[in-house]
């Protein structure tokens, strides 16, 4: 268990009605987040007890969101005795991605993280909650037959389910990232749809260079990554939007894989009058995202802030760490939106809280 250091990044509300959430895979609070900053006509939701394995975003997550520091479980989802958990509302899980991505081996639920979505189904049949948020990569969509198989498990636990591709983007992330989105309300609520919240910037993103404007050089979670002489050299002949394959670089330069392989984002500029590529978990290799002007990758606090992500939201742990957590989130601002659709949808069919 972690102990909270008091420093929120969402403070306590009035909010009269809350609906009270557990989470598994929580990570560093992404999600969290976007529950905490949705609020409407009074209702809202709080953490009633969240589990990660990553100590880092443990103690990320228990710094920023208020939650009683006995109920968050640092262990492998493995360890968690189910009993050990308070009564919730609502259930969030956004179960590990790794099988499922298209980048990797895509094993799919037959391997040790696809499978893992089943402890979310426990969770479902033995606490029964209101309603449940899924997420994953969009690569689930692809992987054989996973999907179908993970949709009729949460069907056959009690629940309407309403999954959609969101385009994180459409609302006003700054950066494409695209997600599967699963929302389930209990059978008994007679709640048959769901209507998923329409986007907010379909035609005006916000770009990289409004994203990274006025963050302070004392901002938490800001140092830069020394960049060998090397990288700067290469970073100088890449445009915005190239990366080392495509931009026109001398052969001394030019990155030699094996197979002739290339990956798009390895040393990729961003563009500044567009949203950013997707932020990932990694850094080595060129991976860390780099800056549309300056020859050097973003600093954690700016890949923060294209996750979404509020200068106040202070991550815990080493740079690696942080840029990991960073890296696996989801954009608070995009499941605020959700959340907040779950509320209209729990207000209009007049469900209380049953805790």
């Amino acid at each position: 268990m972690i102990h909270s250091t008091k420093n929120y990044a969402v403070s306590e509300t009035d909010t009269a009605h809350k609906f009270k959430l557990g989470e598994l895979f929580a990570g560093a609070g992404g999600t969290a987040l976007g529950a905490h900053m949705a609020q409407i006509s009074g209702f809202g939701f709080e953490h009633a007890g969240v589990n990660d394995k990553d100590s880092d975003a443990c103690k990320t997550l228990a710094r920023n969101i208020p939650i009683h520091p006995d109920f968050v479980f640092d262990c492998d989802v493995s360890e968690l005795s189910l009993d050990r958990l308070p009564d919730i509302d609502g259930f969030v899980f956004g179960f590990p991605c790794n099988d499922f991505s298209v980048v990797g081996d895509r094993h799919g639920i037959a391997g040790h993280y696809g499978g893992l979505y089943r402890w979310g189904i426990q969770i479902l049949e033995k606490y029964k909650p209101l309603f449940f948020l899924a997420e994953n990569v969009s690569g689930l969509t692809s992987s054989g037959d996973d999907f179908e198989i993970i949709k009729n498990d949460l069907i056959n636990s009690g629940y309407k389910i309403f999954p959609r591709l969101y385009k994180f983007e459409q609302y006003g992330v700054p950066q494409n990232r695209q997600r599967i989105i699963v929302v389930g309300f209990r059978d008994d609520l007679d709640i048959f749809n769901f209507n998923h919240p329409e986007p907010t910037t379909l035609n005006n993103p916000v770009t990289v260079m409004q994203a990274l404007s006025g963050i302070k050089v004392d901002a938490a979670n800001n140092e830069f990554t020394n960049q060998s002489t090397t990288v700067i050299e290469r970073l100088k002949h890449i445009k915005p939007g190239e990366n080392a394959f495509t931009a026109d670089l001398p052969d001394h330069l030019k990155l030699k894989l094996k197979s002739g392989a290339t990956i798009s984002q390895i040393y990729k500029r961003l563009e500044p009058d567009k949203p950013s590529y997707t932020v990932t978990g990694s850094g080595g290799g060129g991976t860390h995202i780099y800056h549309w002007q300056e020859n050097r990758a973003l600093t954690n606090r700016e890949r923060a802030r294209l996750q979404a992500f509020p200068d106040g939201f202070i991550f815990e742990g080493g740079k690696e760490s942080v840029r990991r957590q960073i890296g696996m989130a989801v954009p608070p601002l995009g499941a605020q939106i959700i959340f907040e659709g779950i509320l209209r949808t729990l207000i209009n069919h007049k469900v209380v809280s049953q805790c």
